[in-house]
């Protein structure tokens, strides 16, 4: 049998439970106000000059915020991705070196991945100093920093633009320097065609454009090439986190800087890693060239390798991070 209780009853009971509610909630936002204030606290103190840092993210000078991930304890070692991903790409040997003693530390380019896309700044001038907020907002000191494509002309005109004051050795893997593009300097290189190509694909259908792609960047359009389609699938899903506009404007940066100065002034041990085979960033006019304007640099070539080495030679890759670093 249903109680049937007077109206003004009901309307008390109603009060009472909203009342209740109400004091639940804020106490439940109080305490979050306390927890934000006191992870806030715990959070590593910015530069003045480079920057603010909230959990995960910094935020530039000019307002930009950076997305980085920062794994394990130990020897610090950065990652710079190549175009047009983001930090993930550096999974296999982030997990790797963090599972053996090494802070591992990587963030999404600006307009890549999760950080904002920015309007401006989409240059390698702007690419290195944002890497320089990372290190020096996170204080990092004695850091390997290894660099993929796109990525090893980061690393490169970090030095040239900031130093090594807080950089122990360089990996350049597969890397773009000393400057893709064919000019009266470097007659070997790409014609500008090559590269007016992909800003197409990037301005048209850019998402079949980097299903193509992948295909060339992990060599699956070679005979008997064993590429799984998880590997070109994830291709195309960092690809499409990239913002248009700076994906774009990355181009140019990626194919007509000029890294020549930049790698005349690396002065600490240098690893160069590049796939023979590779269909993105030609080794003749990269890694070879790299390596004999980078004094003291060691090179290793990988016959019939793609430009994506990070994954198709995973294993191999992390070898050699290893025994460079730990040597």
């Amino acid at each position: 049998m249903k109680e049937h209780l007077p109206s003004h009853t009901q309307a008390s009971r109603r009060d009472v439970l909203l009342g209740a509610l109400a004091a639940t909630v804020a106490v439940g936002l109080s305490r979050a106000a306390t927890a934000q204030a006191e992870g806030k606290r715990n959070l590593p103190s910015s530069t003045s000059t480079k920057g603010s840092t909230t959990m995960s993210t910094i935020t530039t000078k000019d307002g930009t915020e950076i997305y980085y991930k920062d794994w394990g304890t130990g020897p610090v070692v950065t990652f710079s991705h190549g175009w047009p991903l983001n930090a993930d790409a550096w999974d296999g040997q982030m997990l790797f070196l963090a599972q053996n003693g090494f802070r591992v530390v990587a963030h999404d380019r600006r307009g890549h991945g999760r950080s904002s896309q920015a309007s401006s700044g989409n240059d390698m001038n702007g690419y290195a100093d944002d890497l320089a907020s990372v290190i020096e907002t996170l204080d990092l000191k004695d850091a390997t920093l290894v660099g993929h494509s796109t990525g090893g002309g980061e690393v490169a005109r970090y030095i040239g633009r900031h130093g090594t004051g807080r950089v122990a050795k360089a990996v350049l893997i597969a890397a773009v320097p000393p400057i893709m593009l064919k000019t009266e300097a470097n007659p070997e290189g790409l014609p500008m065609e090559v590269f007016d190509g992909i800003r197409a694909g990037v301005a048209g259908d850019r998402s079949q454009y980097y299903k193509d792609l992948a295909l060339a960047f992990y060599g699956a359009n070679r005979p008997g090439a064993k590429v799984s389609q998880g590997t070109l699938d994830q291709f195309w899903l960092w690809s499409m986190q990239a913002g248009a506009k700076n994906a774009y404007e990355s181009v140019k940066a990626f194919s007509e800087t000029d890294f020549t100065e930049d790698l005349k002034k690396f002065d600490v041990p240098t690893l160069v890693l590049h796939g023979e085979d590779d269909q993105i960033v030609p080794v003749k006019d990269s890694a070879r060239k790299s390596a004999k304007l980078i004094k003291g640099a060691r090179d290793i070539y990988y016959p019939g390798a793609p430009h994506g080495i990070t994954a198709t030679h995973q294993d191999q890759v992390n070898a050699e991070l290893m025994a460079f670093i730990s040597s």
